[in-house]
């Protein structure tokens, strides 16, 4: 071999390591989107983005890199709240306790993320028919279905009763009232929900008037 031939550059043992900035890319995504659901609750679709940027503790170039414009965040917020309920429905499912206690946990658990405030937002500002939102509310109405499914199983939950009827009073209870501060109902929203949900506990005392709410009641094709 010749001697002006370069020797190969030896190997590095050292391990590969992931960029700092890819993790922090991600939380500064998640503060975004969690910052903006907030703020779409107190203020509506209309709160301002640099508003939200603040929240998030981010300038609005990293807004803006995650999301182009404000439908881009509402459609990624719409996505965030439906893949955190499914979550709760999920891990409610798994904790193996009574039907009925599970049922009561998902509920309770899920009004904190506001969802009647954020309903007008999230129905008519995204694509009902966006593949990733349709898909996401197929799974979260299998994980729903199955928990009010197991509790009628059990006789514990009356059977005149639906999967929309409980997201409607979900709904409600975290819808502000008009004239008021959301944050004012904020203290009775789980005392009103238990309410309601005694109410949706077998043996029924009452015939319930009309007909049992369902999913596809708040299908764009309904």
């Amino acid at each position: 071999m010749s001697s002006s031939t370069a020797a190969a550059p030896a190997r590095s043992t050292e391990p590969v390591r992931t960029p700092k900035l890819r993790a922090d890319a991600t939380r500064n995504r998640e503060r975004i989107l969690l910052a903006a659901r907030d703020a779409f609750v107190e203020l509506g679709a209309d709160a301002p983005l640099d508003e939200i940027a603040k929240r998030a503790g981010v300038g609005n170039a990293t807004l803006y890199r995650n999301f182009p414009d404000r439908s881009a965040l509402i459609r990624e917020v719409a996505l965030l709240i439906k893949g955190r309920i499914l979550a709760i429905a999920e891990s409610a499912t798994a904790e193996g306790s009574g039907p009925f206690d599970a049922l009561e946990r998902f509920a309770h658990a899920t009004v904190e993320e506001k969802i009647g405030a954020l309903c007008p937002i999230l129905t008519n500002q995204v694509d009902p028919f966006d593949p990733e939102l349709v898909d996401a509310r197929e799974r979260l109405v299998a994980a729903v279905g199955g928990l009010m499914a197991r509790a009628k199983e059990a006789g514990e939950l009356r059977a005149d009763a639906d999967h929309g009827d409980l997201f409607i009073a979900m709904s409600q209870l975290t819808r502000p009232l008009p004239g008021t501060s959301c944050r004012l109902l904020d203290e009775f929203v789980h005392r009103h929900l238990q309410l309601f949900l005694d109410g949706l506990r077998a043996p029924a005392r009452s015939t319930l008037p009309g007909r049992a709410a369902t999913f596809e009641d708040f299908h764009p094709d309904h």
